[in-house]
């Protein structure tokens, strides 16, 4: 039901400041509601994992309940990542515990994803200094004063496979191994997340057998984390989607004009908690996510929002995009760089 305080917010904005105020009613989360979500969301997870750990449980069986599992993983992950914002459950010594045991299992421990997601949203569409927490993007003129270590680096970075592989590349190396080498006194917990992650495994090919392994423990990793690595790259990175020099930078302009509203049909908005409205998130990262809908619907500004999709061809031409062109004032791709 809405009150006064949501009703109040249906009305044309005129500028940045407005804007941002009109989104704050939404930013309080319902308390029963985020307990809610978790707690709902975790069993069904662990419904899925019982059909796919169940010793009898058909082949085919396992094999639907992995994929639906790693969906599960992604929404479960989403409200992780509005705990980490303090969108939701703060101020529960149960929820800082459950949240940062789920961080380590997921790869994403919370010194490192904190640290770097929080860089993101205050970094968003800036050229040179958003790479952080995010994936790297540099004008035309840049690339082209690259060594060609650098252009490999580049290329490497922003390939399709390296983000379907998201689990290895962006959480396993990146959050994991990476941030541990680059700081053992700040990010020790990316080595605990590495050797739980390892144990888990190993305690399941030990107990369960190989099957069991690939289909809960791997694909389920492999759907969720790739997926999370897919829509956090194309949210940034579309057809549409603008970048500036710190001089030309407003966090509104960034928020609308370089994160997507990313239509989907209502079981992905479940599975991915709502992430697709992330112009809102953007715009104001405390309203919780099963909020997003509701501000959506509230203030018209926000209804015509850049768009973006889980279609193929929005996919693939989300994947062409490689470097910014100042004078096109658009992403374009190596081929078109090279005309």
């Amino acid at each position: 039901m809405e009150t006064s305080e949501t009703i109040g917010c249906r009305m044309n904005v005129s500028n940045e400041k407005e804007l941002i105020l009109a989104t704050k009613p939404y930013a309080k989360e319902v308390r029963w509601k985020s307990w809610w979500h978790l707690f709902s969301t975790g069993a069904v997870l662990a419904g899925f994992f019982s059909g796919i750990f169940i010793p009898k449980s058909p082949l085919w069986l396992k094999s639907i309940c992995s994929v639906f599992a790693g969906l599960t993983i992604a929404r479960m992950f989403i409200i992780y990542h509005d705990h980490q914002h303090k969108a939701i459950l703060q101020n529960s010594k149960f929820a800082d515990a459950v949240m940062t045991l789920w961080g380590l299992f997921i790869l994403a421990p919370t010194s490192i994803w904190k640290r770097s997601h929080d860089h993101h949203h205050t970094h968003n569409s800036k050229l040179y200094t958003s790479s952080i927490g995010s994936y790297p993007i540099v004008t035309v003129e840049k690339y082209k004063t690259f060594s060609k270590k650098e252009r490999t680096v580049y290329k490497f970075i922003r390939h399709p496979l390296t983000i379907t592989f998201g689990y290895l590349f962006v959480f396993m190396y990146g959050m994991c191994i990476r941030s541990f080498v680059n700081n053992r006194d700040k990010h020790w917990d990316s080595l605990l997340s590495l050797i739980l992650h390892l144990a888990i495994g190993v305690t399941i090919v030990l107990t369960l057998g190989w099957t069991t392994f690939w289909l809960g423990f791997i694909a389920p990793a492999m759907i969720a984390l790739g997926l999370g690595a897919y829509l956090f790259y194309a949210q940034h990175n579309f057809p549409t989607a603008t970048f500036s020099d710190k001089e030309g930078w407003s966090y509104v302009n960034a928020a609308l004009g370089s994160s997507s509203y990313m239509k989907m049909n209502p079981v992905l908005h479940w599975f991915t908690g709502n992430i697709g409205f992330h112009h809102i998130h953007h715009l104001n990262a405390r309203i919780p996510f099963y909020r997003l809908p509701e501000v959506f619907r509230a203030i018209p500004e926000l209804q015509h929002a850049k768009t973006t999709s889980l279609m193929p061809g929005e996919i693939i031409r989300c994947l062409r995009l490689k470097v910014w062109d100042p004078s096109k004032g658009r992403m374009i791709s190596f081929r078109e760089m090279a005309v």
